[in-house]
């Protein structure tokens, strides 16, 4: 079937964010998809349609956006949220667990790029909306690989968004701070690891899980993402809520030695 309402594609959709922002894509007047690993678990929607997809195949990635194109007739909006956590000391993670996180959150978001961008070029408009994090433009004490992913995204996205203006397309980015979902529970622990991190590891999962607790809704991403698809005039980021957009003041005007301490002070490091 042609739709003459926009299309947007909402990538791990079945839940938290990802969920909040399919839901709030319908109510500001998109057809959704929303794609799972495995959709005979999902609980339906009203108004978004599943398909299975795994970021991390290449196969799988093309014949989703393969059958969103043939049942669409377009894709308007690509939103980039599925993403994998990863806690530890960077010393504790192996170099094969770090290309597993980087394989969902970085290689997953250029893979859905390279299948969506030929659609939305021909179509002479689109726009890729990638989720970012505070942290990937703040350090992050034993989460490492997790920041390394959301600063290479914000590189990527930036980069690549002077590269498609030109065909009425544009790559944004929208940036979280910690948000009341799963990522704790589902974050990938250090593979191996190491009796010199074991107690600052525990105060930092602690710290993570009251920052989770006491963060943002997942409605309050959605809106930001909602924004991000249907501002007349997109801006290349969004902040979604107030404590990621205190973060980014604090980065930019903060001199270095103060933020340097605020940083290990929040995270209850010595020194």
């Amino acid at each position: 079937m042609t739709t003459q309402l926009p299309v947007a594609l909402v990538t791990g959709a079945s839940s938290g964010i990802g969920k909040e922002t399919a839901l709030a894509l319908v109510a500001a007047g998109f057809d959704v998809v929303g794609t799972s690993r495995d959709t005979s678990r999902v609980t339906p929607l009203g108004g978004v349609t599943f398909v299975d997809l795994d970021v991390a195949s290449d196969a799988s990635v093309a014949a989703a956006v393969q059958e969103v194109s043939e049942r669409f007739g377009r894709i308007d909006v690509l939103v980039n949220n599925a993403g994998v956590g990863s806690t530890g000391a960077a010393e504790e993670t192996s170099v094969a667990q770090a290309q597993a996180v980087f394989d969902t959150n970085v290689f997953g978001v250029m893979r859905m790029v390279t299948e969506v961008l030929p659609h939305m070029r021909a179509q002479g408009r689109g726009r890729i909306i990638n989720i970012s994090s505070v942290l990937g433009f703040l350090p992050q004490p034993y989460m490492a690989v997790y920041a390394a992913s959301k600063h290479a995204i914000e590189g990527y996205s930036e980069s690549l968004d002077h590269e498609v203006r030109e065909y009425g397309v544009r790559s944004l980015l929208v940036q979280p701070a910690y948000t009341r979902t799963g990522f704790e529970a589902n974050s990938a622990k250090p593979d191996t690891p190491l009796h010199a991190y074991e107690k600052q590891r525990h105060i930092a999962d602690r710290v993570m899980a009251e920052a989770i607790k006491d963060g943002d809704a997942p409605a309050v991403v959605a809106k930001a993402i909602v924004t991000a698809a249907t501002d007349a005039r997109p801006k290349l980021r969004y902040t979604a809520g107030p404590v990621a957009g205190r973060a980014r003041i604090l980065r930019r005007v903060a001199p270095s030695g103060a933020f340097d301490k605020q940083i290990r002070k929040m995270n209850k490091l010595a020194g």
